[in-house]
């Protein structure tokens, strides 16, 4: 670790660095709170750039000097070249999947012609870049499979281009998608064109580094062969600049359902089109038809029968129910229940196959359940088998018999399973099963426990150790959390995390808490808003369970999340540093005053609120990372080891947040006396917010972490 010495000369870089401009004060409701740091806000200016370039010049060797760096990424590197796999989905008479063979930067879209046929490469986004920073972000084939759209995006940016090309010969069209972000795909089944969504031409850049906010979103309609010039608008809210809209088909191709949504909050407007009464097609703002016209609830298309169309709903249903709606008979007394909420259960994705049935998912104590239900009547038909785990993917159509489903576990790399409804009673087969050289399942223990929040709330928290783990307080333990925008994390494969475990005798502990969707709109609304502290009592409790149970002791906590996860562990850090001995932060949400400025940032108000709003600003600034950090000169208990990661491209939760938050902790706890362990920030290049990073970048990025992790705790390698 850094010496005392080291630290304080290392310091006075930062405040140098801040001497550039004058200090900042903004006055929220006449509260003034200063902001010495806003200069960060500026990714482009050479004070900000300075700032990285210093804190890269000491994080970067520290990481790759640390005494398990090497062995961690061999081995990482070793393990994580396996084969994966996603399930096959048909188009037209063929089969395509994504394959990667272990270690190539990018998954490859192969296509075959039956499901026991040779493969061939269909699309291959490693040949667009040395690096693999050109990722696929989206692909859709046309219904009849004559065409594919496929959306690339650069140094993991949300900004996308999208390309079209032939499907039978590989072609490419010379048809481009420019100013495309957080977008639908949708073709119309006469394979004529597509429904898309990007926003106005804006000055200064829009390649990811920029902060500017996302607004003023529109809904577009291409026709192939023809320019982007030329595309039709087909629906707009000029008086609602925030609005996001997404276009289905229905799965007839007679309707075009529109969802409308503003921010992240579970609810949406939905109208629709009838595409067949358009007498010369789509040729501008379409007649839309508004079915709902509010944000009480969420309605997300499942599948229509003529004009009774079924949707998954929280009408209601904090834990969501299937209802049916008749567009003919569109006042709300005429509308149906066909399947009811669960008394316990959240009903999660549904999907419409063998033209008859619904394959229907529950999550029971963060669980998942398949089962198979009647689409007429709502009947439960029958179950499928499947493990204590997660439904980590599905693929199936309402016109085909067949399906496929992925499961996944925290020691299972992956399974894909197919089925035929054409004879009710067939049992799914293994399609394709993945092991993992060199971990053995057997090894590992995966147990669920449940420990009491502050307010006594029951939260469930996954454990998985060694078979032989003693209860003595020795080990060391990672725990995991995220608890927001109704996001549920269940259990998932992580060969980083089975390596903690298996070569630094580790537990790793995943925590449930409220604000996410494992119990429903009820346990996601008990942390957002006015109750956000909930999620940080509930993680923090988490640890102090695990200490209680003998498990560890809080020397030997590396707490970690990303992006809400990051805003999760730089609260705690700052609300109870005696608590762990680690905090890992990733692309975190550090300015709670700010956030709604930049970029998409303002759709998260419907999760945190806003410091524009009086009251809202009270609930922000109580737990605000950057502005609950201890005021200098600090005398309190020393902070934990930290590292927070960043990266330049992240246009989602852009990198001024950790890098205000860096400058400020440093140098107000990093200057007092009692500071021992390093607070030092990874400012990654050509990366963004996580989607599409290439397999190079996130070993490397897991190697950083958990060598950190064990550099600061004091762990060592185990054979």
């Amino acid at each position: 670790m850094l010496c005392s010495s080291s630290l304080t000369d290392f310091f006075l870089v930062y405040v140098e660095l801040a001497c550039y401009t004058l200090q900042q004060v903004d006055d929220y409701h006449g509260n003034k709170i200063c902001d010495p740091y806003a200069w960060l806000e500026d990714p482009d200016s050479e004070e900000t750039m300075a700032f990285v370039e210093a804190q890269n010049k000491v994080t970067m060797p520290y990481l790759e000097q640390c005494a398990v760096q090497a062995q961690f990424h061999q081995r990482l590197t070793e393990l994580y070249d396996y084969p994966k796999y996603s399930c096959p989905y048909k188009r037209g008479k063929r089969y395509f999947y994504f394959h990667n063979k272990g270690l190539q930067n990018q998954d490859v879209l192969y296509v075959q012609d039956s499901l026991d046929g040779p493969a061939t490469v269909f699309f291959d986004p490693n040949k667009l870049s040395e690096d693999g920073t050109v990722a696929l972000k989206m692909g859709r084939l046309s219904e009849e499979c004559e065409y594919f759209a496929y959306g690339l995006s650069s140094s993991g940016s949300d900004w996308v281009t999208v390309h079209f090309m032939k499907a039978d010969d590989l072609t490419p069209l010379p048809d481009q998608l420019e100013r495309v972000k957080f977008s639908c795909l949708a073709w119309t089944h006469d394979g004529k064109g597509i429904f898309y969504n990007c926003y106005p031409r804006q000055e200064g850049k829009t390649d990811g580094t920029e902060t500017t906010s996302n607004i003023n979103q529109k809904l577009y309609y291409h026709v192939i062969g023809t320019k982007q010039s030329e595309d039709f608008l087909v629906a707009e809210f000029p008086d609602h600049p925030k609005w996001h809209s997404s276009v289905t088909i229905s799965d007839d191709g007679r309707y075009a359902v529109l969802s409308i949504t503003e921010g992240c909050e579970p609810v949406n407007q939905l109208w629709y089109c009838d595409l067949q009464q358009l007498p010369n097609g789509i040729k501008g703002l379409l007649p839309w038809v508004k079915l709902v016209d509010n944000f009480d609830a969420q309605y997300s298309y499942i599948t229509n029968e003529g004009t009774v169309f079924t949707f998954r709903s929280n009408l209601d249903a904090p834990r969501y129910c299937l209802i049916n709606i008749d567009i003919q008979k569109p006042d709300r007394q005429h509308w149906t229940t066909l399947i009811p909420q669960h008394d316990k259960d959240v009903l999660g994705f549904v999907s419409c196959v063998n033209q008859c049935h619904l394959l229907v998912n529950y999550v029971h104590d963060v669980k998942d359940i398949l089962q198979v239900y009647e689409l007429s009547t709502g009947r439960l038909v029958r179950d499928l088998p499947l493990d204590v785990g997660t439904v980590a993917g599905v693929s199936c159509k309402k016109k085909y018999s067949d399906f496929f489903y992925k499961f996944t576990s925290f020691t299972t790399p992956g399974i894909i399973y197919h089925c035929d409804l054409s004879e009710l009673n067939q049992e799914p087969r293994v399609f394709r099963e993945v092991e993992v050289k060199g971990i053995k399942q057997e090894d590992y223990q995966t147990t669920q426990i449940f420990y009491p929040s502050k307010d006594g709330t029951k939260i469930p928290m996954f454990l998985v150790h060694n078979k032989d783990v003693k209860k003595d307080g020795t080990n060391s333990v990672f725990l995991y959390g995220y608890g927001g925008f109704e996001a549920s994390i269940q259990p998932y494969y992580n060969v980083a995390y089975l390596l903690y475990v298996r070569h630094l005798g580790g537990i790793l502990a995943v925590a449930n808490i409220r604000g996410g969707g494992e119990y429903g709109l009820t346990w996601h609304k008990a942390g957002t808003l006015e109750n956000k502290q909930n999620c940080f009592d509930d993680f923090q409790c988490a640890a102090e369970y695990l200490i209680q149970e003998k498990y560890t002791t809080a020397n030997r906590i590396a707490i970690n999340g990303a992006s809400n996860g990051g805003l999760l562990v730089a609260a705690c850090v700052n609300q109870r540093p005696d608590l762990y001995g680690c905090a890992v932060a990733e692309v975190g949400v550090m300015d709670m005053l700010k956030f709604h400025k930049f970029t998409i940032g303002h759709a998260w108000t419907t999760d945190y609120g806003c410091a524009d709003n009086r009251e809202q600003f009270k609930w922000l600034i109580k737990y605000s990372p950057l502005h609950n950090l201890p005021k200098p000169p600090y005398s309190g208990p020393p902070y934990p080891a930290v590292l927070l990661l960043t990266a330049d491209h992240d246009d989602r939760v852009v990198p001024l947040h950790t890098l205000k938050y860096c400058a400020a902790l440093q140098y107000v706890v990093g200057s007092s006396p009692v500071q021992r362990q390093p607070l030092m920030v990874r400012v990654d290049t050509r990366s963004g917010h996580g989607a599409g990073k290439p397999t190079a970048k996130a070993i490397l990025e897991d190697t950083h972490i958990f060598s950190f992790i064990a550099e600061t705790l004091g762990l060592s390698w185990k054979d």
